[in-house]
């Protein structure tokens, strides 16, 4: 691809996460990384001096130097981070959850809508290997079962352990509730929700059932306080069973034919989702500008409203839940947080 059609990108927030942004941007070939912006200009210097790239003083006039924008700051400050850009006419991919407040990442998608540009959520388990497999097998899916499990964050100075501004529900179970509702197409019927807080000041470790008006389930565990991480994703459908290890890139088919059932393993070609899922944003928005219409990504800001949908009202069981039973959790000080 020639230099000058290369797409102007920049990155606001280059901490844990967008820092790879930065990094991936840089080393694809259809994109001219403008710059970097982040709050913490320490952070924002050193990212900038380790990739070479100009860190700019505002969001605004890194704004005015890209067509596109990835914004990777903490979700509760997703919508106004990602709205002003949006009504300045640029395209943006912003992290999961697409934001904090279903009236926020309403207003989101609106605005996208009315200025017609792209709006993309990094629902990064999309382009994982596995789900590449698992999509082309969704039609039967009859029940699914999700374990994502990670230790609890390591502390930040000056700001609170990265996703715990939010509950795990929208810091990590938002990806499988993502995954199910691209499985499984149908209203949710009822859920029927577990959760506690351990660590945080909201829940850590989570299990929801959701029953849709198809007739399928899923069955849903995220904590963030568990000692061995795991990333597995299975499904039950008509006449077989999957089982993938989307964190070994490694899965398990068994399927029914006329002697029984057979086994066939799946070995996933390992793939960087992140590098993917740029690239997809990358060419819904070139796209995009040569058509004069707007060319959804594969997870629209649409997709990421429907998923927080769900999560809140996940969320909004689990208290319910334990209002109900009369569980009260102390509150953890911020000094345990940190320590």
């Amino acid at each position: 691809m020639e230099e000058q059609t290369k797409l102007k990108v920049g990155v606001f927030g280059v901490g844990a996460l967008g820092r790879h942004h930065a990094r991936l941007y840089r080393e694809n070939p259809k994109a001219e990384v403008a710059g970097i912006f982040d709050v913490n200009r320490e952070t924002a210097e050193k990212v900038g001096e380790e990739f070479g790239l100009k860190v700019f003083d505002s969001w605004q006039s890194l704004a005015e130097a890209c067509d596109a924008m990835s914004v990777a700051v903490p979700a509760n400050y997703h919508g106004v981070s990602t709205i002003p850009l949006l009504e300045m006419g640029k395209h943006v991919l912003v992290e999961k959850p697409i934001a904090s407040s279903l009236a926020e990442a309403e207003a989101m998608v609106d605005a996208a809508r009315k200025h017609q540009v792209v709006l993309a959520v990094g629902h990064v388990e999309r382009f994982n290997p596995a789900m590449d497999f698992l999509e082309k097998y969704k039609s039967k899916t009859r029940f699914v079962e999700a374990h994502r499990l990670a230790k609890y964050p390591p502390p930040r100075p000056g700001l609170p352990r990265r996703g715990t501004e939010v509950s795990v529900i929208l810091d990590l179970m938002i990806h499988d509730i993502d995954l199910v509702l691209t499985m499984i197409d149908a209203d949710v019927e009822r859920i029927d929700v577990v959760g506690i807080p351990v660590l945080s000041s909201t829940e850590d470790i989570v299990n929801a059932r959701i029953k849709f008006v198809n007739g399928s389930c899923a069955s849903l565990t995220a904590s963030r306080v568990s000692q061995d991480p795991m990333r597995r994703f299975r499904v039950f459908q008509d006449d077989s069973y999957i089982s993938m290890d989307y964190g070994n890139f490694f899965g398990m088919v068994l399927k029914r034919n006329k002697l029984g059932l057979a086994r066939k393993d799946v070995n996933l070609d390992e793939k960087n989702a992140l590098a993917a899922e740029l690239d997809n944003f990358i060419d819904a928005v070139n796209l995009t500008r040569t058509s004069g219409k707007v060319h959804p990504p594969k997870v629209t800001g649409e997709a990421g409203l429907k998923a927080l949908k769900l999560a809140v009202a996940i969320e909004q069981e689990a208290r319910r839940y334990n209002a109900q039973y009369g569980f009260k959790f102390a509150p953890c000080t911020s000094a345990e947080r940190e320590h």
